[in-house]
């Protein structure tokens, strides 16, 4: 036999008539919903046209293109900067941060490293001296680390934060001061001798040992340095910050210890100190005034006696500050241990995490197992650590998912018949959503939309599995071209069947996403429209580059060869065998009788050589009744949609030389149409299905007041790590957060000390605010200035007294009388600034506590300038810090008279402890109480608002719910509205809806029973399933549209057509998904991967059980009915239809197969006055004058001609 033709050429005789746009769809009668549907099915009939005439050069741009973008993932940008990721973007804290860091810079004023213990055994009580040395070790093996970078050995004594370092005049003591001052160790170690090993300076003096803080008692080393130097200034100093002898006044844990000092208040008795007594109240660092720990900053699940003393506690915890990047730097900038190294800020970075990650380790491992305490430890690089391997790609998931979904694919299409197998087709396909991924997130990083962790993590497995549901639906569809389509056209009547599907699902994923856009976070914005991108290219991978694939398959299988192995010949390959009925004559149709059954012989010889004879033989007709059907004789009526069937069977005398399975005759689409239809349609059935999913839309309303809003860190760290073990401890017992309430510029704070002193009295009155010891004034910088003032004050009234201060002179008072003295004859008049005689007249303070406005900058600057150590207890932070000023009590120029005043504040803080802030409530209650504070605050012209952490990441949640509805009603109507344009059908698009905002309710619902919290990710999971419903239903409705008959019968046919790659499509997104089960996060698993795969399932549910029901009861009217009217003329009747059997001869010659064609020809009685038919099936019709003999034409179409295209 001849090789058949290739596509491109007509075949021989190939007359086309003229085509419309919608064969299946008289002229002229068409409603404008119709035509305008058949209008777009035209474009999409030419497209597929023009992309089948040119697949090679369509498939080689294609590749191109897509292969160019995906180049842009070089420039991909991973973000892991919580802030960048969390802070809702331009609301009310992004524009507070973006002050913050305006007058202070991007960092912090330090970084935390912490260290936890805890008990073995729950519950035991860890106020023992045993348990305390236990900690002690850990403590001191971390103190103790070193690291060596640019050949340097870096310790803790050099990077630590140091509060309040003093400038003093004495060279020798200032140097002292320098190796000696202790680094901020927040410890319950500080309550006893043993806090000074933590500290790891020392100084030397001629003739004494190496003094370190084990060993120093500033009281003693004053005294016996008093004789050689002016010390009487930095005496003052220590007297105010209430140093005293420091940590060898304190007890000692081990009073056995050889180094124990003899000033210690147990060193003589040898007695082990009450640990629960010396820690109550807290501890402090080496200044008592300054450096106070509270209890609940060093220990955590406390019991207390009916009359509030300490009893017990469960864990400790020590904190150690180190300083930040920028402060590291400046603090070694010039300093000859970095000349030599080209010092500066990413260097100092790199120390500080070499260190943290020592620190992490050895602390970790400073216990043995088997001892009865456990240490967990902490620190801030460990975070981004997290984030950064949150944030990696894992790219054995990646291959192990897109292998299993190629094999998915592959063996799905694969087929005994190799003229029907679609395997290669279906690795082509899951190969070029691949691509068009990978050049979507390319176009994303050219576009600078950084990625994040659900980038990374989710997306590639999400768009894969979203984006092979359409290649399913193609090649489904491509299989399953009518009867009689010309070859030349195969591509464009499949885009033009499944066309409107893929856009219209494709757009409602895009619009899902972009909506999903809505929610202000950065990480989850960036994630959505990245989706939406994704989606964008997947759609035109597949309606544009995916049809060329099936173009070429096309090719090979009309040239016989092999699936996948495309290079061999098919042993065993069918060939598409139209059969025509030819015109009865004179025989005579009764008047009723509207079904013919018509036998044709046509063999199949299959010789040696692998070549095919066909032979038809003229038909032998008479009437039969119809066979019997699960849903009766309306599935073989004339106005059905089912495909012709064509089969092989085996000869009965001999077995044919080819031949199918029996198994390959059963699939889907006959599960669904003598099975799954016939049953889901019976009328009880469909009470049974509406009273479940009424029970399940009942039950998630329930779930849904179940959920609870939340993302705490420890959903997102993996479980079983120590890295969540350290999280889960320090949730427990030490659930503090360090805040801020910040006062801005705008106003004038000299004249509103009052509205700013009431500011923080209603501030430190909410229920989450830690409160100060009693014996303690509030740890502020407004107070702590106020009290100084009142201090020096009170010098300068008995200086005053005693005649060591007079009018003109005041070298013989004391150093805070003399700095009053300064103070006091200020007039803050830059003419006049001098005036003595407000001496006696006027107070620092006045009666109200207030300072005099006049004097307020001036004062500040003093302030600042003399007690370093209040100032850095306060954490103010000025801006404009004010400026240096050294007091000299011996200046006789007077030019030390002249203090400068500093400029207006625009920038300062109040420090404060927020505690029990366990669940999302608390939270919640916390920031809303200080935002109702500082709106109060600006009723009385302050400008002010709250820092930290909790109101960084903790706010989105006064309005994620509003935003979570907003965009899910939005989306919806954006849904009905795409639907009701690309269907023109409302009644169909508000069923669509419903659906989908059931799904939308009960995804929610089963959240709240899986105990999974609403966050922003939840969030755009929930928008994103009302786009990614749209995949399970549009398919089911469009069937059911373009069908006839009854709404039992059109709802069946629907199933019948989407039954097969709608549940391809859902599998294909669950092993799409199946990779994230895999993740070491159990954040992915529980929020992307479960959420994700309930989300898959209630799809399929709803569009293959509930929809359906729904349709077959409320479903809107068929598009096309069958009508009569006056005609002049008999129109041809509709095209095969599975009703009538083409049967055969019981007998076949040798080597010959059988093949039965199924085929329905409806024949109408003799015209009636007024009677015409309006066909709308999607078969093309074919006419008794249209015979081989009449016409010369063995095809059945009435399409016409491929466009031509250039």
């Amino acid at each position: 036999m001849a090789r058949p033709p290739p596509l491109g050429e007509l075949p021989p005789g190939y007359t086309p008539p003229v085509r419309s746009a919608a064969p299946q769809i008289l002229p002229g009668n068409l409603r404008s919903p119709l035509w305008l549907r058949a209008y777009f099915q035209g474009l999409l009939f030419s497209l597929g046209c023009g992309i089948q005439r040119h697949c090679g050069k369509v498939l080689f741009l294609g590749l191109l293109a897509f292969g160019a973008l995906a180049l842009g993932l070089r420039m991909a940008i991973i973000e892991t900067d919580l802030e960048q990721l969390w802070v809702e973007a331009g609301s009310q804290v992004s524009q507070e941060l973006h002050y913050t860091k305006e007058k202070l810079g991007e960092e912090a004023a330090y970084t935390s490293q912490m260290l936890i213990q805890t008990a073995r055994q729950e519950g035991e009580n860890i106020l023992t001296p045993e348990a305390l040395g236990l900690h002690l070790q850990a403590a001191l093996a971390a103190s103790k680390v070193q690291v060596s970078l640019y050949g340097k050995s870096w310790d803790l004594n050099k990077i630590c934060y140091k509060s309040g370092v003093p400038l003093i005049e004495n060279g020798m003591i200032e140097r002292m001061i320098e190796k000696l001052f202790p680094c901020v160790i927040l410890t319950p170690l500080d309550c006893f001798w043993e806090g000074a090993k933590l500290q790891g300076g020392s100084a030397y003096l001629p003739g004494r040992p190496d003094i370190q803080w084990t060993n120093l008692d500033p009281e003693q080393l004053l005294q016996e340095l008093g004789p050689f130097t002016s010390l009487e200034g930095f005496q003052e100093l220590l007297d105010k910050a209430q140093v005293g002898q420091a940590y060898v006044g304190r007890p000692c844990l081990h009073p056995d210890d050889l180094h124990c000092p003899p000033s210690a208040p147990n060193h003589h008795s040898r007695q082990a100190p009450n640990v629960a007594q010396e820690l109550s109240g807290g501890c402090h660092g080496f200044s008592h005034k300054f450096m106070h720990w509270q209890e609940e900053l060093l220990l955590g699940g406390m019991v207390r006696d009916s009359q509030g003393q300490l009893l017990r506690a469960e864990a400790l915890q020590s904190t150690f500050l180190l300083m930040s990047p920028r402060q590291l730097y400046e603090h070694f900038r010039g300093d000859y241990q970095t000349h030599d190294i080209g010092w500066n800020e990413l260097q100092a970075g790199t120390v500080l995490q070499a260190w943290q990650r020592r620190f992490v380790q050895l602390a970790q491992e400073a216990l043995p197992e088997n001892a009865s305490q456990q240490i967990h430890a902490f620190s801030s690089t460990t975070l981004d650590d997290i984030l950064r391997a949150f944030s990696e790609v894992s790219a054995a998931r990646v291959v192990g998912g897109y292998l299993l979904m190629l094999a998915y694919a592959c063996v799905t299409m694969l087929r005994w018949d190799c003229a029907q197998s679609q395997g290669a087709v279906g690795l082509a396909g899951v190969l070029l959503v691949a691509l068009a991924v990978a050049s979507g997130l390319g176009l994303c990083a050219l576009l600078g939309i950084n990625f994040n962790a659900a980038t990374t993590q989710v997306l590639p497995f999400l768009a894969l599995g979203i984006g092979v549901d359409d290649i399913f639906l193609l090649a489904h569809a491509f299989t399953e071209a009518p009867p009689g389509t010309a070859l030349q056209e195969r591509t464009g009547e499949c885009l033009q069947r499944t066309g409107t599907s893929v856009a219209l699902t494709s757009i409602s994923n895009m619009v899902a996403f972009f909506m999903a856009a809505l929610v202000p976070i950065p990480a989850l914005r960036a994630f959505s429209l990245q989706a939406a991108i994704v989606v964008g290219c997947n759609f035109a991978a597949v309606m544009l580059v995916f049809p060329a694939i099936l173009s070429l398959d096309l090719h090979r299988r009309h040239c016989q060869r092999l699936d996948v192995l495309c290079c061999f010949s098919s042993p065993c390959s069918a060939q598409v065998i139209q059969i025509l009925p030819q015109e009865l004559g004179d025989r005579t149709v009764p008047v009723g009788i509207a079904h013919l059954t018509a036998t044709v012989q046509a063999f199949t010889h299959c010789d040696a050589s692998s070549q095919h004879v066909v032979t038809i033989l003229p038909p032998q007709a008479h009437l039969a009744p119809l066979p019997s059907d699960p849903l009766g004789s309306e599935l073989f009526g004339p106005g059905g949609s089912t495909r012709d069937l064509l089969g092989q069977e085996e000869g009965t005398r001999q077995k044919a030389a080819c031949k199918s399975l029996p198994c390959n005759r059963w699939n889907l689409a006959h599960f669904a149409h003598y099975h799954f239809a016939p049953l889901l349609l019976h009328s009880h059935t469909k009470a049974v299905v509406l009273v479940l999913f009424g029970a399940l839309l009942g039950l998630s309303l329930y779930g849904a007041t179940l959920v609870q809003d939340g993302l705490a860190l420890t959903d997102v760290v993996p479980r079983g790590t120590k890295e969540h073990a350290f999280l889960s401890t320090q949730l427990r017992y030490f659930s503090l957060y360090e805040v801020a309430l910040v006062t801005q510029g705008g106003f004038d704070y000299a004249h509103s000390q009052r509205a700013l002193f009431d500011l923080h009295q209603r501030f430190s009155s909410l229920k989450a605010v830690l409160p100060p010891p009693a014996t303690q004034a509030p740890r502020t910088w407004l107070h702590y200035y106020r009290n100084w003032l009142q201090g020096i004050q009170a010098a300068f009234d008995q200086d005053w007294a005693a005649g060591r201060i007079t009018l003109h002179s005041y070298r013989n008072g004391s150093e805070d009388g003399a700095l009053a003295y300064k103070l006091l004859i200020q007039t803050g008049d830059a003419q006049e600034p001098l005036d003595f005689s407000q001496l006696t007249t006027r107070k620092l303070v006045d009666k109200d506590g207030l300072i005099p406005p006049e004097l307020f900058y001036v004062g500040l600057t003093v302030w600042v300038s003399s007690d370093p150590l209040g100032l850095a207890a306060s954490q103010a932070n000025f801006y404009p810090p004010p400026p240096e000023w050294l007091h000299d009590k011996y200046d006789t120029t007077g030019e030390n008279l002249r203090i400068p005043v500093a400029q207006p504040l625009e920038f300062a803080q109040f420090p404060f402890l927020l505690r029990g802030l366990q669940k999302t409530e608390d939270f919640v209650e916390a920031i809303e109480g200080a935002r109702a504070a500082c709106m109060e605050a600006g009723q009385a012209g302050v400008r002010a608002y709250p820092s930290g952490s909790p109101f960084l990441f903790w706010e989105q949640y006064l309005g994620l719910r509003r935003c979570f509805l907003l965009a899910v009603c939005i989306l919806l109507v954006c849904t009905f509205l795409v639907c009701a344009l690309l269907l023109l059908s409302p009644w169909t698009a508000g069923l669509i809806v419903l659906v989908l905002a059931m799904m939308t309710v009960e995804l929610f619902g089963i959240m709240g029973f899986l105990g999974i919290k609403l966050s922003a990710i939840p969030v755009v999971i929930l928008v994103a399933s009302v786009g990614i419903g749209v995949e399970f239903t549009v398919h089911v409705v469009l069937g059911f549209l373009s069908a006839q008959g009854s709404r039992d019968l059109r709802a069946a046919r629907a199933l019948e057509h989407t039954f097969a790659p709608v549940t391809d499509g859902a599998v294909s997104t669950l092993l799409g998904l199946l990779m994230l089960a895999g993740s070491n996060f159990d954040f992915i698993v529980r929020y992307f991967f479960v959420v994700l795969a309930i989300l898959t399932l209630l799809g399929l549910l709803h569009g293959l059980v509930l929809l359906p029901v729904l349709l077959s009861i409320l479903g809107p009217p068929p598009e096309v009915v069958q009508m009569y009217k006056e005609s002049p003329e008999v129109p041809s009747p509709l095209a095969p239809r599975g009703g009538l059997r083409w049967r055969m001869s019981p007998t076949l010659p040798q080597s010959f197969a059988r093949v039965t064609a199924s085929m329905t020809v409806t024949l109408h009685p003799p015209p009636l006055p007024g009677a015409y038919i309006h066909p709308a099936s999607e078969e093309p019709t074919w006419s008794p004058a249209t015979t081989p003999a009449a016409s010369g034409s063995s095809s059945l179409s009435s399409r016409g001609p491929c466009p031509a295209t250039g």
